[in-house]
């Protein structure tokens, strides 16, 4: 297989490499006519051997530097996600205009939607009657 350049294949060297082990496998060569990459040639192919070591190696590292990290905020005592819609005041003061307003009223003076609303009510067992 023949390309002009290296990106006409691919963007990210994880699927250059892949693409030409995938080659190698089927006994095809690839050659980069700009950037001069031959891997019909032992020391290019090792060169990608290389490479494909190297990406492997930096993913790894990325995901042990992130999970390391979340351990790290939970032992803290910190939870990942977005932060609740429904505060605890919001909920108290949901439960007492529920009393007087439709849930259309109660949303809208709560600034809060009613999908959120309603599954704020679900979580402390409060359903709005109708």
């Amino acid at each position: 297989m023949v390309v002009w350049k290296l990106d006409q294949l691919g963007r990210s060297m994880a699927y250059l490499i892949e693409t030409v082990r995938r080659l190698e496998a089927k006994c095809t060569g690839f050659r980069s006519l700009t950037e001069d990459v031959d891997t019909t040639t032992p020391g290019v192919m090792l060169v990608f051997h290389l490479f494909g070591a190297l990406a492997q190696f930096e993913r790894d590292l990325i995901r042990e530097r992130t999970s390391a990290g979340l351990r790290a905020a939970e032992a803290r005592g910190r939870k990942g996600g977005r932060k609740p819609l429904v505060t605890m005041d919001k909920l108290v003061r949901a439960q007492a205009l529920l009393a007087g307003l439709t849930v259309r009223e109660a949303t809208a003076h709560l600034n809060v939607g009613k999908t959120a609303f309603y599954e704020a009510l679900a979580s402390v067992g409060t359903t709005p009657s109708a």
